[in-house]
């Protein structure tokens, strides 16, 4: 291996020649002539590298340390096919840059960047959705990068392991809308309507927001957690590495259970839902149990019951995206799996609520 070492003016060449195995290159001199020289750009060029090891990594790693620190402007070149990916994700980490802490913004400064970092928020998130996009058209043309274990496990965590928690809280939640609706329509004589009441509620939003909330804070979390901790322990990376997309491999199977089961879980919510209002009514205000299964079914149409079914499909893409999203932009420490995790709850919950809010009012100027 030979490397040559050229200055011109304010600007200096670095050729790199022959095998970079199991080279230790210190850059001792060469910092200090282009100090002695006041040199600002560097360019190097790798193009007569022909076989490489992780050395060479380590030498460009070098070129960038010394160039962020003596503020000089660096170009590469050259670089083989098989390192300019790893060569890539190395510069995106070797590029992020911290705010000190006594760092002062002005007002004008603050909401500049705030703006700034939203901006750039709103851009990545569209981009991510644009490749679980893709991953899905190619799922669909058989090509997609996955496996049917996958698939298999991420149906199981979603599906049957979440049916005990999803019917208790339904039907709790049933049993509360009863109780509190119950009180009121007994000063009219009413009681009998609690039955209505019970079944319109959890059909129609009720059933959906609560089953959302619930698979939020369970597989949400579980996502962002699994996905982060790959990222900590270079996992992801690896993939890139062998040419494996992990839209493919990681998302792609669990934002497509938790938008299949999402409609399932919520018809079983509906339906535990209403027997907690049963018990209620039945139990408690001594209704006739045929009496009030009639007025149920009476009040459930197949208008409602859509309504439901649509927002727990909207919820089950919500909670997928939301939890894949903070797994992959998790950093690369302990502490940022917990922050991914947090994200990834309250993310899907608050882009939930605005869903509801926006759906509500579409089917309100249709009139459904």
């Amino acid at each position: 291996m030979n490397i040559d070492f050229k200055f011109s003016n304010d600007v200096a060449a670095i050729g790199v020649v022959g095998d970079f195995i199991c080279a230790n290159v210190t850059l001792g001199e060469f910092v200090a002539e282009i100090t002695r020289r006041k040199i600002h750009k560097i360019n190097v060029s790798f193009g007569g590298v022909e076989n490489w090891d992780s050395s060479f990594l380590v030498f460009i790693k070098q070129l960038h340390e010394m160039a962020e620190n003596y503020g000089l402007e660096l170009k590469i070149s050259g670089l083989p096919l098989g390192v300019r990916h790893m060569f890539s994700m190395m510069r995106r980490g070797l590029s992020t840059s911290v705010r000190t802490s006594s760092e002062k913004l002005s007002f004008v400064e603050f909401v500049g960047e705030f703006g700034l970092r939203m901006y750039a928020a709103i851009c990545d998130g569209a981009a991510f959705i644009g490749r679980v996009c893709k991953s899905v058209l190619r799922m669909v043309r058989g090509c997609a990068q996955t496996r049917a274990t996958d698939w298999f496990f991420a149906l199981d965590a979603v599906g049957p392991r979440a049916i005990g928690i999803v019917s208790l809280i339904s039907f709790l939640i049933g049993l509360i809308l009863a109780f509190v609706g119950a009180a009121q329509l007994k000063l009219f004589g009413a009681q009998i309507y609690v039955a209505s009441l019970v079944a319109i509620a959890s059909v129609r939003i009720m059933g959906a927001m609560m089953t959302g909330i619930i698979m939020a804070g369970r597989t949400a979390a579980s996502y962002a957690a699994t996905i982060g901790t790959m990222q900590t322990n270079d996992e992801l990376d690896a993939l890139d590495t062998m040419g494996i997309s992990k839209i493919d491999f990681l998302v792609l199977p669990r934002v497509m259970s938790i938008t299949f089961m999402m409609p399932i879980l919520t018809m079983l919510a509906d339906i535990m839902a209403v027997l907690g209002g049963a018990f209620i009514g039945v139990l408690i205000m001594r209704i006739p149990a045929g009496e009030y299964f009639a007025y149920t079914m009476q009040a459930i149409d197949m208008r409602n019951f859509s309504v439901g079914i649509f927002h727990g499909l909207v919820y089950g893409i919500i909670i997928g995206l939301c939890g894949c999203y903070c797994g992959i932009k998790c950093g690369r420490d302990a502490s940022s799996v917990g922050i991914a995790t947090t994200r990834a709850v309250v993310s899907s919950i608050v882009w939930m609520v605005i869903a509801t809010g926006i759906i509500t009012f579409l089917f309100e100027v249709i009139g459904i």
